[in-house]
């Protein structure tokens, strides 16, 4: 399967299981999840990102993509199974 069989080039979401999936879903939490996890991220960045993941756990896990690869960070996967 490619990409395109999943997401068309011509759209900029999707729907499974009845949650809207965007283009970007996977590379945002990718990014969110760095800054969530970064030492050196402030109290906001920390906060913003922890917004941003929780708001995008539905999408990744209509996905599946939780079924598929796990959270090395313990403290970001404890905040994933618990929302």
């Amino acid at each position: 399967m490619r990409a395109e069989d999943i997401l068309p080039d011509h759209l900029d979401q999707v729907e499974r299981q009845g949650v809207v999936i965007r283009k970007g879903s996977v590379g945002a939490f990718l990014a969110n999840a760095r800054a969530w996890c970064d030492p050196a991220a402030d109290a906001m960045q920390r906060a913003a990102a922890e917004r941003d993941i929780l708001k995008a756990l539905p999408a990744l896990r209509a996905l599946g993509l939780f079924e598929v690869f796990s959270i090395r960070d313990t403290a970001l996967q404890r905040l994933v199974e618990t929302h």
